[in-house]
């Protein structure tokens, strides 16, 4: 019941002159099934095979174990499937072992975890079929700065990292793109991470007069910053990246605390049947449960596109958006998501939520 509702929603919500439903689309999911990431692996295979069922598509299971000796296996495998289509690939070195295969046969793929830059650049200069239902590694950065020259540009912003090769890279992205329009931090540092206490980095940014800190560091360390803070009556507004959404331990986050990550796709507007019929089947949307969903989504409208135009469904995922249960996708002309998904979310009493509207007073 639940399902039936969901697509009779979602067909609503589509362009109305859209064809009727083509057969199904045979997809190869390829997704661990042994090993420490089998759960991931099967989160995957639950969420594609949820949706495959209500349009009669037809899942693969592909094993992937990430390792380069069993590429030639792993390539084999996907050939061998008679899949129209790809998704999973938890791992780089699975999609560079198959995708130039899977070029020749005309199989496009969408991985849902890989954000490698550097494999993206090479997949558009090979012309091979990748998308990615993940940010590239660059969105995170430019959410940043999106979101500081937005609320923040008239504030005492303070630019502070861990050392970490991902802290300072993300931090010196948003210096260099805060640069180009004249805008300079009052204070910079690199600060030495997994530190029981930061009260003398809480003591030189009040020195310094910042009031708002953009932190490139983990979970652990902003909390401290942030208790530090409000012991030593230095009023911060705090922002870290998406490595905030992670364990709360071992000092809690205080509330309040911004950091700019993918939403809760189980909490969003658009998901709420699909949560509610997956709930119903006992199946939880967590992890990549909604994003193997939506890829599978994803692909049956693309196939009615493709039908339509009498085109290849790696030409057809270039049109859209295309509605899912993660919210509308299209892709850009780089088969990166043209949407950032980033969002700005605050911590209030043990979650992340949508950062409140910009008041003007942070």
């Amino acid at each position: 019941m639940y399902r039936s509702i969901f697509a009779s929603l979602l067909i609503a919500g589509s362009v109305q002159t859209a064809p009727a439903w083509a057969a199904g689309v045979k997809i190869a999911v390829v997704a661990p099934t042994e090993g420490p990431f089998a759960l991931l692996g099967q989160q995957m295979l639950d969420g594609a095979r949820f949706q495959a069922e209500e349009r009669g598509s037809e899942i693969v299971a592909i094993p992937e174990t990430c390792e380069p000796k069993d590429a030639e296996n792993l390539k084999k495998a996907l050939l061998a499937s008679g899949a129209e289509a790809a998704i999973g690939f938890l791992c780089t070195e699975s999609l560079e072992a198959t995708l130039p295969a899977l070029t020749e046969a005309g199989i496009p793929a969408l991985t849902l975890s890989v954000r490698s830059d550097i494999l993206m650049e090479d997949a558009l200069k090979k012309k091979w079929p990748f998308f990615r239902l993940v940010p590239s590694a660059k969105a995170e950065a430019a959410k940043v700065t999106e979101i500081i020259l937005s609320r923040w540009k008239n504030e005492p912003l303070a630019l502070i990292e861990d050392g970490t090769i991902h802290g300072r890279e993300l931090v010196e992205s948003v210096r260099g793109a805060l640069a180009e329009i004249g805008l300079t931090p009052t204070f910079s540092d690199t600060y030495r991470p997994a530190q029981e206490q930061q009260v003398s980095l809480v003591r030189r940014l009040a020195k310094s007069g910042a009031t708002h800190v953009f932190t490139g560091g983990d979970r652990a360390d902003t909390a401290i910053i942030a208790r530090d803070a409000m012991s030593e009556q230095v009023p911060l507004t705090l922002m870290g990246g998406e490595t905030l959404n992670a364990a709360n331990q071992p000092v809690p986050l205080a509330n309040g605390v911004l950091a700019v990550s993918l939403p809760d796709y189980a909490a969003l507007p658009e998901a709420k049947v699909t949560v509610d019929a997956m709930t119903a089947a006992k199946l939880l949307p967590e992890g990549y449960v909604l994003p193997a969903y939506s890829a599978v989504t994803l692909l049956e409208q693309a196939k009615d596109q493709a039908g339509k135009d009498s085109a290849p469904l790696a030409e057809a995922l270039m049109k859209g958006p295309y509605q899912t249960a993660i919210g509308p996708i299209r892709f850009s002309a780089n088969h990166e998501l043209a949407d950032n998904p980033y969002r700005l979310l605050q911590w209030q009493n043990n979650r992340f939520i949508p950062a409140p509207a910009n008041s003007g007073t942070e």
